[in-house]
């Protein structure tokens, strides 16, 4: 694998016009959501993730979108020398940093005994968003005292960071790891003018939420429909969230009108969470 740029002839001029904004696990699903609304709006996209195919995908659409380029950067979050240098080269490309958008992560239940997968949600979730956040530090764009700059950092928790659900040890565990993370990295940050927040979706339709509904149906012996049905249930709203959803929450966070907003983790799950 290696980098790849998508050049743009005429970016969008919108409220992250001529910005550098990375975006991780921007492959698929919420993901490349995010992309896609930061490059409408006119954003300078890094695209990191494992797979380069999909995040070469998502880096056109990013440019026919109106964005202002992408550049691929295929990485593993868990490698921290990875992405120290990801992040180096990706500054030389795309220019200083303006945010970040810590999305990559791990799905899925994991079980005691000798092939418990515990770790790997730790490892991916929380110390790979670990990674990414301090090598994003390390290349923010200057924030001049005079007229300070804001920077943002945006983390995709889960509601599973509120609440536990049986079998999802390292899942719940992980994105609650985040929620303090961000808590602490805010408070850090702070006198930098660095903003950092997370979102904490519930249900979104999304590849992985059909993988959850699919495994509900088997375990319970139900169609696929009755499995959907019954996992809408304590949904207040009877709605799964759509990932564009997600994405004009982060596009919010990034822009001016959430100046003051740090250290917050803010729930997208029609209710289910309160």
């Amino acid at each position: 694998m290696s980098a790849s740029l998508h050049e743009s002839a005429k970016p969008t001029r919108g409220r992250f016009f001529d910005q550098h904004i990375v975006v991780t696990g921007a492959g698929s699903g919420i993901g490349r959501a995010i992309a896609l609304r930061l490059a409408s709006e006119g954003a300078r996209l890094t695209l990191v993730g494992r797979r380069q195919e999909p995040l070469d995908e998502t880096g056109e659409n990013s440019v026919s979108v109106g964005g202002g380029g992408a550049l691929v950067m295929p990485c593993d979050v868990r490698d921290r020398a990875q992405v120290f240098s990801a992040f180096d080269e990706m500054e030389k490309t795309m220019g200083k940093l303006h945010g970040v958008v810590a999305n990559a992560g791990l799905g899925g239940p994991n079980f005691p005994g000798d092939d418990d997968t515990f770790s790997q949600f730790i490892d991916t979730n929380l110390v790979g968003t670990y990674h990414c956040l301090r090598a994003a530090q390390r290349v923010l764009v200057p924030s001049k005292e005079a007229q300070p700059v804001t920077r943002n950092m945006v983390v995709i928790s889960s509601i599973l960071g509120r609440i536990g659900v049986p079998a999802y040890t390292g899942y719940c565990a992980s994105k609650t790891g985040l929620l303090g993370l961000v808590r602490a990295l805010a408070a850090e940050l702070a006198t930098e003018h660095v903003q950092v927040n997370a979102i904490c979706p519930g249900w979104v339709a999304t590849d992985m939420a059909r993988d959850g509904i699919e495994g509900m149906a088997g375990a319970m012996g139900v169609s696929y429909e009755e499995a959907h049905r019954i996992a809408m249930e304590p949904v207040p709203a009877g709605r799964m969230s759509k990932p564009d959803e997600i994405a004009g929450m982060v596009a919010w966070l990034m822009s001016p009108d959430a100046q003051g907003v740090t250290g917050q983790s803010l729930d997208m799950n029609g209710g289910a969470w309160m």
